[in-house]
């Protein structure tokens, strides 16, 4: 009987407990863990905040995608005009030629709040139309101010309405091998009028020169990265750790047009010297004049002058009264060097003569009677030939 009580007093004492059901939701934490949770994923939260991301954040609203209608000249397929057996009755005929035009796309960046804007001149030199969209959502038409075919850099204008988030170029312009480096841009014109696609890499060299391209384009000093840039980035910037702006996204090296890690961009100080003349004037001075006339060294050259390598420009002549001449060039002097960077032939030397305007003074090495000179040269202007 005893033990019938007991179980009883039991089963009384249960039903006065707070019963909860499978649906209610359980009782919040004490207050003292919830701040820690909060805390915890603070910290986690600020942990993924690098120095990218914060350069991201600063440069992303001044990246703005190029749209371009641009004027091309094609050569008309003629199918007399590469046949022999018309050629032997009417000579060899003048190929035909047809404006046509494309569309094309770039990258581009907002250089000041009042409009200007920065791209490649292969994305907007030859434009007859350019429109310019914004991470916004906003288009603008732009003008054309200036190009320079050569550096490959053109400059744009907008008119906003209210001041432009920009980006300035780093005033300690000198890229760091291996640091880390960052590329804004609209890869193949996929995210037009959004935020712009965003790839890392690091600075794989500096002082990079490519060869002459077959347009003319002259690409020296350039800075390579292996951040990936694609057919529609050109134009767009590459920018440090500080969101600065160290160079112009421009060309890649790439056997199927998609990028291998291999990129190029115009280093920031060589850019902002080129845009401040397009600002200014609407073009590049490049009215060069030395009185130079010369020849790539070969190996009969080299052997005849007692040279150790055939490399370098055998001067054949040196026209009276010109720059040339008052630096102190003679015929058969050999130049083998620019400002202290070694110049194999003339294209070499043109490749780097274009750093420099008329007026510029630079450091040319020779080598004289086998013995290595520094002659200075004050580049003239080919107008006024002085």
């Amino acid at each position: 009987m005893r033990i019938v009580v007991a179980l009883l007093a039991v089963l009384l004492l249960g039903c006065n407990q707070n019963a909860q059901s499978q649906q209610q939701s359980p009782e919040p934490p004490p207050a003292d863990t919830a701040a820690t949770v909060q805390t915890a994923n603070a910290a986690v939260t600020q942990s993924r905040q690098t120095v990218i991301t914060r350069a991201v954040e600063q440069a992303a609203p001044a990246v703005v995608s190029i749209n371009v209608i641009a004027v091309q000249r094609v050569r008309v397929r003629d199918p007399f005009y590469d046949d022999p057996f018309f050629r032997q009755f009417f000579g060899q005929m003048r190929p035909r030629y047809r404006e046509r035009a494309v569309q094309n796309i770039g990258s581009g960046f907002v250089l000041t709040p009042d409009g200007y804007v920065v791209t490649n001149d292969h994305v907007a030199g030859n434009a007859t139309e350019i429109s310019v969209s914004f991470p916004d959502g906003k288009t603008l038409d732009a003008d054309l101010i200036g190009s320079d075919p050569y550096s490959d850099l053109a400059l744009l204008k907008v008119d906003p309405e209210a001041p432009l988030p920009h980006l300035p170029f780093a005033e300690d312009s000198t890229p760091i091998v291996g640091e880390w480096v960052v590329a804004l841009g609209n890869p193949f014109g996929l995210f037009e009028a959004t935020e712009p696609t965003v790839t890392v890499g690091v600075v794989s060299a500096v002082g990079r020169n490519l060869s002459i391209s077959r347009d003319g384009r002259i690409y020296t000093d350039m800075i390579q990265t292996d951040a990936a840039i694609n057919r529609g980035n050109s134009g767009g910037p590459l920018v440090n750790a500080l969101g600065e702006v160290i160079g112009v996204n421009t060309a890649i090296f790439s056997e199927d047009g998609g990028s291998i890690g291999i990129g190029f961009a115009v280093p920031a100080r060589k850019a902002q010297r080129i845009l401040d003349e397009l600002r200014t004037s609407g073009e590049v001075d490049r009215s060069y004049y030395t009185g130079l006339y010369g020849r790539d060294v070969n190996e009969r050259i080299a052997a005849g002058l007692g040279l150790e390598a055939a490399r370098g420009i055998l001067v054949a002549n040196v026209e009276a009264g010109s720059p040339a001449e008052e630096a102190g060039f003679l015929p058969y002097d050999v130049i083998v060097a620019l400002q202290g960077e070694r110049v194999n032939d003339q294209n070499e030397f043109l490749a780097r003569l274009y750093d420099f305007r008329p007026g510029d003074r630079v450091r040319i090495d020779i080598i004289r009677d086998g013995e290595v000179r520094t002659l200075t040269l004050v580049i003239g202007r080919r107008d006024g030939r002085g």
